[in-house]
């Protein structure tokens, strides 16, 4: 681009140099073009800086009138400049968007693509759990897989000195607090938010730095669940969770409640399920544990509950016959592929 001395001669031609500099702007079409118009009239050596350098040589009467003048054409240069670069570039996307548009309402032809997803056997069951859990008046809740020591055992009536804390491989983190061994650490951020009664289940990832073999894995899933409300008894945890078996496996399933020691409940089950001419043992349970009620700030002579823990990741195993636990995060397609 050309803007030698011929298109300003000097700084009192202020007229010529007006009409110009804006005519140049006006052919420009491109923004690249626009930025180094910018640059010719506008940076150290452009011609309006020029011009305004030559003011000084104008006699003192004429130099205030054109000094005046001469901002007033800067300004109105620059605006002239924004305006067509702003131009440039809406007409530079509509180009764009008319040249990569999709109608994405199109019917798509199945050659395009060589496979589709499907979910997870573990999405699917929590999905259907949290469906069945919905129809019998149960609130979904979630909460943090790096959790704090107080909520994944002190408030659950798993002090530093329990020896509960033996039976749970942590893993913590550098700052002191630790991937979530269990789910159960969601009861109590319910009930420090909710009011009963309440009806809970909390699905969700648990980590213990484990062995692993067919059995056992780092990371596992695991559903929490837990009623509060005034006189709950054992019976309706057994209707509960019979309830529950009966959806899930569609029939009534034969069930057997053993004692089993868990902190937070009182007293405690392990549930198991005739599956198979074997028991199967499928998930802890029990009334809740005064202490843990208290720890939220719940009278628990005005209020009782139970709580369950049901193994997802052995739910699902039992349902599709999984003989390996660590399947799961294999990401074998061959595995996956089976519950399309």
């Amino acid at each position: 681009m050309d803007t030698d001395s011929s298109r300003v001669e000097s700084a009192t031609n202020l007229s010529g140099l007006r009409g110009s500099v804006l005519a140049l702007v006006a052919v420009a079409d491109t923004e690249e073009a626009l930025e180094q118009l910018r640059t010719e009239l506008l940076g150290k050596k452009g011609q309006l800086t020029q011009a305004m350098k030559e003011l000084g040589s104008l006699p003192v009467e004429q130099r205030k009138e054109a000094g005046q003048a001469l901002n007033l054409i800067k300004t109105e240069v620059e605006q002239a400049l924004s305006q067509r670069i702003a131009s440039c570039a809406a007409e530079r996307r509509e180009a764009a968007l008319q040249s990569e548009w999709i109608d994405v309402t199109l019917p798509v032809s199945a050659p395009l693509f060589t496979s589709t997803g499907t979910q997870h056997c573990l999405t699917r069951v929590r999905r259907e759990l949290e469906e069945i859990f919905r129809s019998m008046g149960f609130r979904v809740v979630d909460g943090p897989e790096v959790e704090k020591e107080y909520y994944n055992f002190e408030a659950l009536n798993i002090p530093a000195t329990h020896p509960a804390r033996d039976m749970q491989d942590t893993i913590w983190t550098t700052d002191g607090n630790l991937l979530r061994t269990h789910t159960s650490a969601m009861q109590v951020r319910a009930l420090e938010r909710l009011e009963p009664p309440l009806r809970i289940v909390g699905p969700g990832r648990c980590f213990r730095y484990e062995r692993l073999d067919a059995s056992h894995e780092h990371t596992f899933y695991q559903m929490e669940g837990m009623m509060i409300d005034r006189d709950v008894s054992i019976p309706n945890l057994i209707y509960f969770m019979k309830r529950l078996l009966r959806e899930i496996f569609g029939s009534e399933q034969k069930i057997r409640l053993r004692p089993g020691y868990f902190p937070f409940v009182e007293p405690g089950f392990e549930l198991d399920i005739w599956f198979q001419g074997r028991w199967l043992e499928l998930l802890p349970c029990g009334l809740v544990h005064p202490r843990v009620l208290e720890s939220s700030g719940i009278d628990s002579s005005q209020w009782q509950g139970f709580a369950f823990g049901l193994g997802l990741s052995r739910l699902v195993m039992t349902r599709y016959q999984i003989d390996d636990i660590r399947y799961f995060q294999s990401c074998d397609l061959r595995f996956l592929k089976q519950f399309a």
